[in-house]
């Protein structure tokens, strides 16, 4: 830059006092400051900062220079402890600033006060105190006068971000519109970057929220704007984080490779700086695309990464985010109690932080996502306590997830008969919540007597037996029965391998769809019985080479990557399961392919689904009637 390059050649006159270099010194650090390129601006500080996080050397310095290079060391410090994560770097900060706060005020420097109260509601902002960050910039903007023309600029668009951060986004909006004319008449790039940039992200926000495509469409002609602002600054960073938020726009029309393209942009530039907070914020974001591509494992090992990376940090919003999404991920990969435990600490992390709209939507998503698998006496409690979080919120698309809530809370506790949308119903689940509900009830009546508790339910003691031990569909419930006490083990029998009949038969199913999968399980679970399910050939494969023993084997003919005839001539090529019995289960027309494969048994589907249990007793007496 060409001014950097003069104030370079000043700075190195020989001439020059001790006070008027550090003023030289400051000018610099604050140019290139506002171009994010916080390295070359605390280098520019030379001897007057020697460390990190420690106090400038202010000896031999006037008053007012003394003010000025404690402003920007703290301004410094805070920026280089958000990119760099140090820690109790914002503290640090604080303290710098607020110092060179009552210097100003010392000297009646009015403007140079609301420039450091500025900088003190940035800090609070990195660390997610809105209010107090709400509270300084506002102190800062009563104090400054028309003719401050670009700090007043600032000032406002810095809290419009606290606004869009806190999820405010009409009155972030507002203090857009009410900045826009000082901005017209700011002709510093980086400033006017930072203003189409964070109003991209609130006409992105307002149209997703608010059903609006033409927002959608202004967006990203404010991000191509705020993109070229920043280039003409040399704002590298600023130019990554507009590649992060055009990402998450693509990714909010469903246009998934343009979202990947950019967020490599992002991350090719937050990498190229060792900017691991917002290199952390671009996986975030990617997590989220990946996971609408159902690419669920690749987001998990990224969204996991950067919750590593943000941990380390005091930035506790963006570690709550993180954890939020992360809390998602693995809900979706059926890891209920994982998933629980990453949203309970994103619950955590925004309390810290004391943003209240994080925390909201982290125990908002435990009912959405998790609803199924909460006890029916959590239900009502936590979403009264996402309501409590987020009723002040201006958001619409925080009110419409709010009443979906609401209804599937009716619902899944029994309020409602039918649920509140089709999408993604399954009925299986909604008889077994069902199903759980009564076995609760009947294990709590019965103190926890499992034979008991299956006389009330009308059912055998062997079958409440199996829903509750091992993979039963009702583990959940295990933590209700009383302790089984140990029998002596009788003198006649060494293990199960020499008393076949009292151990429990285990079936491998080998199933694709898991609505199938899941009607035999029950049906098979009902006889007292263990089920081991595969759901492709290769899967099937390697349990049927195993050692692991398998009573009888139930095959279906359409697999991902092989087909049932096959899978019986490898199993009956096999030694050790040569003599297993083997059922087809299929639709399709090849009970001659598969009895001549080795089957013992064809069922079609669905029609004998209720087949199944007899069929496989049949088999087992048939089987042990030989051995005998």
């Amino acid at each position: 830059m060409l001014i950097s390059s003069q104030l370079l050649r000043e700075i190195a006159d020989p001439r020059l006092t001790r006070d008027e270099r550090a003023q030289l010194r400051c000018r610099l650090a604050k140019e290139l400051e506002d171009v994010g390129n916080y390295d070359a601006a605390r280098e520019a500080m030379g001897e007057l900062w020697p460390e990190v996080g420690g106090r400038p050397v202010l000896n031999e310095l006037g008053d007012a220079t003394v003010a000025e290079v404690l402003l920007r060391v703290g301004t410094l410090t805070g920026w280089l402890g958000s990119t760099k994560q140090i820690e109790e770097a914002q503290e640090t900060a604080k303290n710098l600033i607020t110092e060179s706060v009552h210097r100003f005020e010392a000297l009646h420097d009015t403007g140079k006060v609301a420039e450091g109260q500025m900088e003190l509601g940035h800090c609070y902002w990195r660390e997610g105190a809105f209010n107090e960050a709400r509270a300084w910039l506002k102190e800062a903007l009563d104090k400054l006068r028309d003719n401050d023309g670009e700090v007043k600029a600032v000032t406002l668009l810095r809290l419009a971000t606290i606004e869009r951060s806190a999820k405010r986004f009409h009155d972030a909006l507002r203090i857009h519109l009410e900045a826009a004319p000082i901005f017209e008449k700011i002709t510093n790039h980086a400033h006017q970057g930072k203003f189409y940039n964070g109003f991209g992200f609130l006409l992105r926000n307002l149209g997703t929220a608010e059903h609006r495509p033409d927002y959608i469409d202004q967006a990203l002609i404010e991000y191509t704007a705020a993109s070229y602002h920043f280039q003409q600054a040399g704002h590298t960073r600023y130019q990554a984080c507009v590649e992060n938020n055009l990402g998450f726009l693509f990714l909010t029309i469903k246009k998934f490779a343009e979202a990947h393209e950019h967020l490599d942009r992002a991350q090719a530039l937050f990498t190229s700086m060792k900017d691991d907070v917002h290199t952390a914020q671009v996986d975030d974001t990617r997590a989220r695309v990946l996971l609408a591509e159902g690419r669920t494992t690749e987001a998990e090992r990224l969204i996991r990464s950067a919750v590593q990376i943000l941990e380390r940090g005091d930035q506790q919003s963006l570690l709550a985010e993180a954890l939020t999404t992360h809390g998602i991920v693995l809900a979706r990969m059926g890891s209920q109690e994982a998933a629980r435990r990453e949203l309970q600490r994103a619950v955590e992390a925004a309390q810290g932080a004391g943003d209240t709209e994080a925390e909201g939507l982290a125990v908002l998503t435990i009912i959405e996502e998790l609803g199924e698998h909460l006890p029916a006496e959590e239900l009502t409690p936590t979403y009264d306590r996402a309501l409590e979080l987020l009723s002040r919120s201006g958001n619409q698309e925080y009110k419409d997830r709010l009443l979906a809530a609401s209804r599937r809370v009716l619902f899944l506790s029994g309020a409602l008969a039918t649920p509140p949308t089709w999408e993604g119903f399954n009925l299986y689940k909604a008889v077994l919540r069902y199903e759980a509900r009564i076995v609760e009830r009947a294990l709590r009546e019965a103190r926890g007597v499992v034979s008991r508790a299956a006389e009330l339910l009308g059912i055998r003691r062997q079958r409440l037996d199996a829903m509750l031990k091992g993979k039963g569909r009702h583990t959940a419930l295990a933590h209700l029965r009383t302790p089984v006490e140990r029998r002596p083990r009788s003198l006649m029998f060494r293990g199960d391998e020499d008393c076949p009949e009292t151990r429990p038969v285990v079936v491998l199913h080998v199933e694709d769809r898991p609505e199938v999968a899941d009607a035999v399980r029950m049906k098979l679970e009902d006889e007292g019985w263990s089920v081991e399910t595969c759901i492709d050939g290769a899967s099937a494969l390697e349990k049927l080479e195993s050692g692991e023993r398998f009573d009888a084997l139930i095959f279906d003919f359409k697999l991902p990557d092989a087909n049932g005839i096959g899978l019986i001539k490898h199993t009956r090529r096999l030694a050790h399961r040569q003599q297993t019995p083997i059922i087809m289960f299929s639709g399709d027309d090849v009970e001659m392919d598969a009895r001549r494969a080795g089957a013992n048994y064809f069922l079609r589907k669905p029609d004998d689904l209720d087949s199944i249990p007899e069929t496989v007793a049949r088999l087992l007496a048939r089987k042990k009637g030989k051995e005998s």
